[in-house]
């Protein structure tokens, strides 16, 4: 055994001793997590995840680019991993080489020579993005900046390293390939660089050898103290993301628990192990931000400063809790209000454009929820404007203070049958609150109904034994209003043994459809958009041939579209209308732009930064549409004001999906 030998053994073993130190912390920090969260069912479906997204990078190429960049370097450093590995055997036993493996060598070794090529591009232009041209969410405070240039600067010198040789070994080769090598970009650099083997290519050989696996050995083990200690747990957070068929459904609190003296998240340690993993995961690319609607706009939210702080909380109070220590400044402070401020978390509109975005399926919304309940819960700290709605909830069962007697005054006079009347309807039609109480979508529930009555469908409402779906409340952090609601509804609706649910409300539709069979309620839930579109399909419904010519924009809601992926449904009701130019606005479908109503900011007012609604809005007018297309309630409200901000009321109308079909039936 040579003294290289010896020497790399030493340095070996210490690196992956002091690796697996690191590791082991890691792992104990996720530990101090209380709250339960199985995620290791389902194993086939969670490495096609793994595959799809860490691998293939669905998700990064949404946005070509810099998707396209990124996978470049990670199937690059995928493929030097060939590299190191062979570098590191050779550590230990010197003439070791994979040409043993033929053919299969040939194709490791111009892979790896050619991806190093655009490796380098890659991290050259990530630079420049970064410090040159300033991507507005590449931006971060100045240790993230450093850390990201020192990490891609680490990458570049590796790959140098790697060129570097191979280039004096090809020269030591006699300027040939070795059995089964093909290396066209280092023999060009051989060529360039050396004449043939002499002393010098020897020396530079060892150096550039040395030089790789010292600087593989030291990102190796910076990479747990860095941001970019995603690159050792982005794929596992990958395969641990939520594998509910909808996202964003909200799991139960157990309010009966007799021992629980919190509820929520006040800090690191009443959260999941997951959502400590999301902290770890966070690569700080920004895309949560760049896409967040109240970011957009100018107020304090940022998605991913939420998970970075919980990383920062993770790495403060963690190690503390492990060494058993348990008072101190430290253990003073929270992870609300000290790292995230109440402010951040009262602007999220849970459009869920932060999960879309993020291409290693960080759950934002879980957490901030989970810190919405602790100040409601627990601290009883909230905004002042929802008192109002609290207490409307609680005695009214409805977020505004209207008379539950006069939840069916809007059906007066359309001879609709309350269950109560007779239950042996085929549908029931759940009204909502604002389809019951709000003077302007009154009218949109008389519009759905009259295109079910003309269509002979066979429904039935709740009246006054429908309650609010309990959405804006558990969205607030009010579980237990929340439950409340949800499981008083669920106990009418099985004492009437209802089967089939329509509702015009997003909200309503994901709350019965989603989170309903938490509580016992398990029925068929269509949103009115899909239904008058099933209508249309079988004939039921008949469209005029002729209708005057409309340019139509239409709107996405976030809890429609997002939460459910029905993006079709109200797109093609629309395009069988006679007369209808449908045109999309620039940011549509899986990408659209929240209204600003979500999550309970329908009935809060905004402190910092402009209005969500008048961005929409604004987006909406450019299209030069006459009528902005709505499938929602909130939406509705929101888009409305916003066009009245704009002063473009008098020539753009808003209206329901319903309204526009019914004018056009036959």
């Amino acid at each position: 055994m040579e003294l290289k030998n010896i020497i790399f053994i030493i340095v070996f073993l210490a690196t992956f001793g002091f690796f697996a130190y690191s590791v082991n912390n890691l792992i104990k920090y996720i530990k101090v997590a209380k709250k339960k969260d199985d995620r290791f069912d389902n194993i086939p479906t969670r490495l096609k995840n793994v595959w799809n997204i860490a691998f293939a990078q669905t998700k990064l190429l949404r946005e070509p680019v810099a998707g396209t960049l990124h996978l470049l370097i990670f199937w690059g450093f995928v493929l030097f991993i060939f590299a190191v590995l062979e570098t590191i055997i050779q550590g230990f036993y010197s003439p070791f080489s994979l040409s043993a493996l033929g053919p299969v060598y040939s194709l490791i070794t111009i892979v790896q020579d050619l991806f190093g090529l655009l490796v380098i591009i890659s991290i050259l232009i990530s630079l420049y993005r970064r410090f040159i041209q300033k991507v507005p969410r590449l931006d971060v405070e100045t240790h993230g900046k450093l850390d990201a240039a020192f990490i891609l600067l680490l990458i570049l010198f590796i790959v140098v390293a790697m060129y570097g040789q191979n280039a004096a070994g090809f020269a030591n080769n006699g300027m040939a390939y070795h059995k089964y090598e093909l290396r066209p970009v280092s023999s060009f650099l051989s060529g360039i660089l050396f004449a043939g083997q002499t002393s010098t290519t020897n020396f530079l050989y060892e150096f550039f050898w040395w030089m790789h696996i010292i600087l593989i050995f030291i990102f190796l083990n910076y990479l747990p103290y860095s941001k970019h200690l995603h690159v050792l747990t982005s794929i596992l957070n990958v395969y641990f993301a939520n594998l509910d068929p909808v996202r964003n459904t909200l799991k139960k609190l157990n309010l009966d628990d007799e021992n629980a003296e919190t509820f929520g998240a006040a800090d690191i340690d009443q959260l999941s192990w997951k959502q400590i993993l999301d902290g770890y995961s966070c690569t700080e690319c920004g895309r949560c931000t760049a896409a967040c609607p109240a970011n957009i706009v100018g107020k304090s939210l940022s998605p991913k400063e939420i998970i970075v702080d919980i990383r920062k909380r993770t790495f403060d109070k963690a190690p503390l809790i492990v060494a058993g220590v348990t008072e101190g400044e430290l253990f003073e402070k929270t992870l609300v209000h000290n790292y995230v401020t109440d402010t951040a978390l009262w602007e999220c509109t849970t459009c869920m454009a932060c999960v879309q975005e993020c291409p290693i399926m960080i759950e934002h919304l879980d957490s901030i929820v989970d810190m919405r309940r602790d100040l409601v819960l627990t601290e009883s700290e909230f905004p002042a404007g929802l008192n109002p709605v609290f207490k409307s909830l609680e005695t009214n069962f409805s977020p505004w203070a209207f008379n539950p007697a006069d939840r069916a005054e809007w059906a007066d006079g359309m001879n609709i049958k309350s269950l109560s009347e007779d239950k042996d309807g085929e549908v029931l039609f759940w009204v909502g609150c604002a389809g019951s109480f709000d003077d302007r979508y009154k009218k949109v529930s008389k519009a759905f109904a009259t295109i079910m009555q003309k269509a002979g469908v066979d429904f039935r409402i709740l009246g006054t034994e429908e309650k609010c779906n309990g959405d804006t409340a558990r969205r607030l952090g009010n579980e237990y209003l929340a439950q409340m609601m949800m499981q008083e509804n669920v106990e009418t609706l099985n004492g009437y043994g209802v089967k089939k649910i329509v509702t015009a409300c997003p909200h309503c539709f994901h709350s019965l459809k989603n989170e309903y069979p938490q509580f016992g309620g398990n029925f068929e839930v269509k949103h009115h958009t899909q239904f008058i579109e099933e209508l249309l399909s079988d004939g039921k419904i008949q469209l005029n041939k002729e209708s005057e010519k409309h340019k139509v924009t239409y709107h996405d809601s976030c809890y429609l579209g997002r939460y459910n992926d029905v993006y079709d449904a109200p797109r093609k009701s629309l395009s069988e209308v006679a007369g209808i130019d449908l045109v999309e606005m620039e940011r549509n479908k899986s990408r659209g732009f929240c209204c600003g109503a979500g999550g309970g900011r329908m009935f809060l007012e905004d402190e910092e930064g402009g209005r969500i609604n008048e961005e929409r809005a604004r987006e909406a007018l450019s299209t030069n549409a006459d009528t902005i297309a709505s499938a929602c309630p909130f939406c509705m409200t929101m888009m409305t004001d916003g066009v009245k901000h704009h002063e473009k009321s008098e020539v753009v109308v808003v209206k329901d999906i319903a309204e526009i079909i019914l004018e056009n039936i036959n």
